[in-house]
């Protein structure tokens, strides 16, 4: 078959897909759960990436069932007001910024894939152990449930899209290890509740050597006036379990932290505990890879440059490596060239990310205010910080990550 085989149903696998399918190019996508169900929690979709979702005719749909996010707005862990900015189209942007559940995002991006491409290019309950590739194409090797049987796939090319536990890098890379923990920890729930702030914000408070919070609304409020509010409280600890996108947390081993979180605009110990569920998983990355490609087989989003969530920027640069993925099959006609030149593009970019995110992403604003104030109120931020100091922060970190407006408009 002259199909690209794209290995996995996650939100690069997804976009990959119906990216491939636009452009004309045949796919098939292989998912290894039986049934893919909405699990997750909260993601944001950075203006770059709902640019290219825009060009796959999604952003209409997205829309409907996202937050279109108002601002970044940082707290101190007494309440106290660090720095406020516009985000996406309020900040300039030609194209928004969503908050959104990952669950939703990966319906409206499977429903749009099986009614352009056919529900039939999505075949579900097929594990991928191993690939392989001769002269005219690739045979990815996968397993049905259980591990029992095993089923052939031959393709052109095949693209790694299944995560960071991902099969095929732990095929080229057998030596590398676990994921490098990060010293955080992470307990991730969403909470029913009233809109807070501007009812679109993006917040984070605190710092995650005393415990550190991001909180944002990802779904539209209901008939009862509430809105689907995402959490994540941060804490530096030693102690973290392997990651696992489904286990519950106890809320005995964090909330202690933010017991005195009563804030004017939020009773952030109550707003916790009212959480429909808790996932626990710790803060993990990979160190950057040399390469991704390797003739007709290469990764793309996680599977190649896990980053630690603190960027906002996993799903987008995901996105992101679908689309210039697709470029690279339609600019060259030999299969190998065409990874080659995409894990060019995209490599480089994406090292410097992950390697940004545990330094100075968007939250190292509250590390300098934290460091500076000794974690004490402070009397005025000017006093603490310059205006100046804080839009540089987060104007770097745009550069670097790639959706600066100067960045956008090329």
């Amino acid at each position: 078959m002259d199909e690209v085989i794209i290995v996995g149903a996650g939100i690069g696998g997804l976009t990959l897909g119906l990216a491939l399918h636009q452009a004309g190019i045949a796919c098939r996508i292989f998912e290894s759960t039986l049934e893919i169900r909405q699990v997750g929690v909260g993601i944001n979709l950075l203006p770059h990436a709902t640019k290219e979702l825009a060009a796959l005719g999604l952003e209409a749909e997205l829309a409907k069932v996202a937050i279109t996010t108002a601002d970044a707005t940082f707290f101190n862990r007494f309440g106290q007001l660090i720095y406020q900015e516009p985000l996406g189209r309020a900040a300039g942007y030609q194209h928004p910024q969503f908050s959104i559940h990952r669950g939703d995002l990966q319906k409206v991006l499977l429903d749009a894939f099986c009614a352009r491409a056919g529900a039939d290019r999505i075949v579900t309950g097929r594990h991928c152990v191993a690939v392989a590739q001769d002269g005219d194409g690739v045979t990815a090797t996968f397993t049905g449930p259980g591990g029992t049987d095993r089923f052939i796939a031959r393709g052109r090319v095949a693209i790694a899209c299944d995560g960071i536990n991902s099969a095929v890098r732990k095929q080229f890379f057998p030596d590398e290890g676990e994921p490098r923990y990060s010293g955080v920890n992470m307990w991730r729930g969403v909470t029913r509740w009233r809109p807070m702030l501007s009812g679109a914000s993006m917040v984070r408070a605190g710092w995650l050597s005393h415990g550190k919070m991001v909180i944002y609304p990802i779904r539209p409020a209901a008939a009862d006036g509430l809105q689907l509010v995402n959490w994540v409280a941060e804490i530096e600890t030693p102690t973290y379990r392997k990651r696992d996108w489904n286990r519950a947390g106890s809320l005995d081993d964090f909330i202690g932290a933010f017991a005195d979180w009563h804030f004017d605009w939020l009773d952030v110990p109550a707003f916790i505990r009212a959480a429909d569920s808790v996932l626990e998983f710790p803060m993990v990355d990979q160190d950057p890879l040399p390469r991704w490609s390797f003739g007709r087989v290469t990764l793309l989003g996680d599977a190649a440059h896990p980053m630690v969530p603190r960027g906002s920027n996993g799903a987008g640069q995901a996105i992101l490596d679908a689309r210039a993925l697709t470029n690279a099959l339609l600019a060259h006609d030999d299969p190998a060239a065409a990874l080659s030149a995409y894990q060019q593009q995209r490599l480089e970019a994406t090292t410097r990310i992950v390697l940004t995110n545990r330094t100075n992403p968007p939250d190292a604003i509250l590390r300098e205010v934290f460091l500076r104030t000794q974690d004490k109120p402070f009397r005025a931020i000017d006093d603490v910080i310059s205006r100046e100091e804080l839009i540089g922060l987060s104007d770097s970190y745009k550069r670097i990550a790639g959706y600066s407006k100067e960045a956008l408009r090329s």
